[in-house]
């Protein structure tokens, strides 16, 4: 083995011995090859916004929209965002792991009911990832805590088209405790199967070791993905996502019976002739067993890449909803009917940052639920939302 001059000079006065210094640069060479496919990466995002007529927040609330994440006017951190990540190699039997802490009131999962508006746990996400060999491919395993198998946008802020969250996102789990496998059957199909601890519901409950006060109560799940080959032409690409999950949940706060739900959804992103232009549809539907009620959402998606720094992008929802417990109910009462339009201009104006102005209508058909005056009630069935957002990324 071969010691630079330093180690030798050390050695020679009886500093250190060559044996330990043996020891410790093997430990070393360890660390090194360990670490050395090893990757860091994140976000950081902020935003600043103004919703008219929301000046004064009223005592039982603040009267703006139930989506995820919804704010009042002014200056926020939405989320701090660290995943430190050694992925699987080509070997059969390959292993790595995903580490993914995120910070901030848009953190996922949420703290448990009651508890504070920051994540309990700031773990996203963790797991194993580990490879079977099965036939001409393999199961790809994660193993730990991870993200959802279902729905249009994602946990992850900058990879959404749009600042502001959907209603289907809004209604979907976003978070599981479990064992997922992901299997790939050629270039257009591949299917996804998991099982896991009861899933959270929107993002109010805490998915992370979230059981269920009957122990054999799990969230069983499934999504199959279609894409479309290169024969295809212009429309290659494109793809068709479905799945479903089953989650029965009791806690000790039901008095009878099981709270859980089953969570639908389907969703396929559409190219165009125009390279340019790019379309996406998405469903949801959620059911609570526990309540009898369910929520609906339909969106539509549009995005135009004006030039290779500029996007523009927008989404149109339309939904209903009759329980409380799936999407908060705008107007107690009701099953309320609401639609929501998103126009985002995204540019590139610093690098490694993402920087988007949006505006926002949101709409609901029955009652007033939006605003706040003097004296503190709601006085309109529309909201307004303008807001600018940066996100650097690394």
């Amino acid at each position: 083995m071969k010691f630079n001059k330093w180690t030798l000079g050390l050695a020679a006065i009886g500093v250190v011995s060559l044996a330990s210094a043996a020891r410790a640069d093997e430990k070393m060479s360890q660390l090194q090859t360990a670490l050395s496919n090893t990757t860091i990466s994140g976000y950081v995002d902020t935003a600043a916004q103004w919703n008219p007529g929301t000046d004064q927040k009223p005592a039982g609330g603040p009267n703006i929209p139930a989506y995820s994440f919804a704010k009042d006017d002014g200056f926020s951190l939405n989320a701090i965002d660290i995943a430190i990540d050694h992925p699987e190699d080509e070997t059969p039997w390959a292993a790595g792991y995903h580490v993914e802490l995120m910070y901030g009131p848009n953190s996922v999962p949420a703290s448990s009911g009651g508890g504070p508006a920051f994540n309990a746990y700031n773990v996203r996400q963790a797991y194993l990832s580990l490879r079977t060999p099965i036939g001409n491919s393999g199961i790809d395993w994660k193993v730990g805590v991870w993200d959802t198998i279902i729905g249009y946008e994602s946990s992850s802020d900058p990879s959404n088209p749009n600042y502001t969250r959907s209603y289907g996102y809004t209604i979907e789990p976003t978070t599981h405790t479990g064992v997922q496998g992901n299997y790939k059957v050629n270039d257009e199909i591949s299917v996804q199967a998991g099982i896991a601890d009861g899933s959270n519901l929107g993002t109010s409950p805490g998915a992370i070791n979230g059981t269920s006060s009957v122990e054999s109560q799990k969230a069983y799940m499934g999504a199959v993905a279609l894409t479309a080959p290169s024969s295809w032409g212009w429309a290659s690409g494109a793809t068709l996502n479905a799945g479903v999950i089953d989650s029965e949940y009791t806690t000790p706060f039901v008095a009878a019976g099981a709270a859980g739900t089953t969570s639908y959804y389907v969703g396929a992103t559409i190219p165009t002739p125009m390279s340019a232009l790019k379309g996406g549809l998405s469903f949801d539907y959620a059911d609570a067993h526990d309540h009898a009620g369910h929520a609906d959402v339909v969106g539509l998606y549009g995005s135009y890449q004006i030039n290779p720094n500029t996007s523009f992008n927008l989404r149109g929802e339309w939904g209903q909803n009759d329980d409380p417990a799936l999407l908060a109910n705008t107007v107690t009462g009701f099953r309320n009917t609401f639609e929501e339009a998103t126009a985002t201009l995204q540019y590139n104006l610093w690098a490694n940052v993402l920087t988007r102005a949006e505006i926002r209508w949101d709409h609901i058909e029955h009652g007033e639920a939006y605003g706040a005056g003097p004296t503190g009630g709601a006085f309109r069935n529309n909201d307004f939302l303008l807001a600018l957002n940066l996100i650097y990324q690394f």
